[in-house]
């Protein structure tokens, strides 16, 4: 009996690219300024659990010296913008990559070269925000090359980079409570960063939220439940703060002592800081990801901190831990970052 054996047909894969930073550069937000053992594995652990994803192939790209030839002649179905570190590591450069794909016509996840260079300035935020009726600390911008001798009475005061990512130029010494403080860490500040706007931040002693969203504004926005940054286990005199060395070195107080939890903030709050961050997302506008960070003055009113269009995507980031409060798993949570960009890319 003859007949037709019907060939099976493969299904269509989603062709992705991951770009990240270039471990071979230097990086001046880590510790060091290179990358080290924990982003190494950070990086392994994402790309298996990408891997593990059925309905996609990917690809991982992270030798910056090759991105412009590579994208030339290779044009993925989407880029997973992951390189949250800024062409060749330079974190005022973060909206290059999104530029660059934009120009050879690649379709990529996250932020758009706007909203990436809007974001990256943290007075222009605090000044939209206000604009829109969000609450935001008292501020001043104070210029490399001001006179430290007529700083305004905010005390106590965080001071801070008007542009940096990583909590640079943020260290234990960064809350301030005189003008002779203020001045102290300013003259450290324009040696570290020179050339570099500081902001002089009124000091809010409250709690520190994070707000993390995965969806389009004309989608399925998803909020993840709040996360709440426990600073109690900190030895006395440290102040409560993200400094740089909660980040960058592992054997500092801020880095073993500090946790994250599900917030335990009642509905009115929560909804306030969850309508805020939408409100933002749209109007910076944000895609496929993004938090955004609140801190609470001495009254409990959530004031604006930082709006992170393109965060941190690692296993132990912060809305890796707000999907973990909600049961995602890291795999899932990235799979929820992939389809809400191919579904926006789709339409």
């Amino acid at each position: 009996m003859s007949g037709i054996v019907a060939e099976s047909v493969a299904p269509v894969r989603v062709r992705i690219c991951v770009l990240t930073g270039d471990p071979r550069l230097a990086d001046a937000t880590k510790r060091g300024g290179r990358y080290n053992e924990e982003d190494a594995a950070t990086h392994a652990r994402m790309k298996q659990a990408l891997e593990s994803l059925s309905g996609f192939q990917f690809e991982f790209l992270d030798d910056h010296a090759r991105v412009f030839e590579h994208f030339r002649v290779n044009h993925p179905d989407l880029v997973l913008n992951f390189c949250d570190t800024g062409y060749r590591n330079v974190a005022a450069q973060e909206l290059h990559m999104a530029a660059l794909l934009e120009m050879v016509g690649i379709r990529y996840s996250g932020a758009p070269p706007a909203c990436m260079a809007i974001c990256y300035d943290k007075e222009i935020v605090r000044l939209l925000a206000e604009a829109h009726g969000i609450a935001v600390p008292r501020e001043a911008y104070v210029e490399p090359d001001d006179p430290l001798d007529r700083l305004p009475d905010l005390y106590p005061a965080l001071i801070k980079p008007n542009q940096a990512d990583g909590s640079l130029g943020i260290t234990a010494n960064a809350r301030v409570a005189t003008p002779e403080q203020a001045r102290t860490y300013l003259e450290w500040f324009r040696s570290a960063l020179p050339g570099r706007a500081a902001l002089m931040q009124e000091y809010l002693p409250g709690t520190e939220y994070s707000v993390g969203l995965i969806g389009n504004a004309d989608g399925d926005l998803q909020t993840l439940p709040l996360l709440e940054v426990d600073f109690s286990d900190l030895p006395a005199g440290l102040a409560p703060i993200l400094s740089y060395e909660s980040k960058a070195f592992p054997d500092s107080p801020y880095w073993t002592d500090i946790k994250f939890r599900q917030a335990a903030v009642g509905d009115a709050v929560a909804g306030r800081m969850i309508a805020d961050a939408k409100l933002l997302f749209q109007r910076l506008g944000c895609r496929d990801y993004a938090r955004i960070d609140f801190r609470c003055d001495a009254e409990g009113v959530p004031r604006l901190m930082e709006v992170n269009p393109n965060p941190a995507w690692a296993d132990d980031g912060k809305l890796a831990l707000m999907a973990g409060f909600a049961g995602i798993p890291y795999a899932e949570m990235l799979r929820m970052i992939v389809e809400a960009a191919v579904a926006r890319v789709s339409q």
